[in-house]
């Protein structure tokens, strides 16, 4: 029943989103030189490697230029991409990793290999079942918490040490009682995370 909504809801976000899309595409490729995509290489269900698609926003071989994570004021975000990031709009591609299969709407973040290998045998739990678009997780990384990471150089570390345990420990909880209302919830918060997120965009730009 899951992955079956995860189709369905999937397949009719990316026809009625098309146009969004589309803008949201053409905004990216206009304002920074680059493709409109980002393939991040991530770990799936079972350990599996594979490429979360995004929207990019950073600059082309960001990933060559500094640490994995970034951190407040990273000259490598994009204009544009510093919106997408507070609303969350670059996660949309992520609908395709979802008809494929690789990911499901609501579950555990989706961490890169690097990060992974650093995983307790309790959290490898999380590895049991597909990432997700969204989740407790992900929530708790928003771009707010993001920017608490001031140190370029100590990111990763700080990552490490400070939020990723926090975050695995939220994404360990929702799997234990996961279900039609936990889903729920996470659908909520993540709805308003996108509408807080624009409304903090707009207040920027008044």
């Amino acid at each position: 029943m899951r992955r079956l909504f995860d189709v369905l809801v999937s397949a009719i976000l990316l026809i009625l989103l098309a146009p969004l899309l589309v803008l949201v595409a053409l905004a990216v490729r206009l304002t920074s030189k680059g493709p409109a995509l980002y393939r991040a290489e991530r770990v799936g269900r079972g350990g599996t490697i594979f490429h979360m698609l995004k929207f990019r926003t950073m600059v082309t071989g960001a990933d060559r230029m500094g640490p994995g994570i970034t951190a407040q004021g990273d000259p490598r975000v994009t204009a544009v991409g510093r919106f997408l990031r507070a609303t969350k709009l670059d996660e949309m591609p992520q609908f395709v990793n979802v008809l494929t299969g690789e990911m499901t709407l609501i579950g555990p973040r989706a961490e890169s290999p690097q990060f992974v290998a650093h995983y307790t045998a309790e959290q490898r739990r999380l590895l049991e079942v597909p990432p997700g678009i969204t989740g407790p997780g992900q929530l708790r990384y928003t771009t707010d918490q993001q920017d608490k990471v001031v140190d370029v150089a100590r990111a990763e570390e700080v990552y490490i040490q400070e939020i990723l345990t926090e975050k695995l420990a939220r994404d360990l909880e929702y799997l234990e009682r996961r279900g039609f209302v936990s889903d729920v919830k996470v659908l909520a918060e993540t709805a308003w995370v996108m509408v807080a997120g624009l409304a903090r965009a707009a207040f920027r730009r008044a």
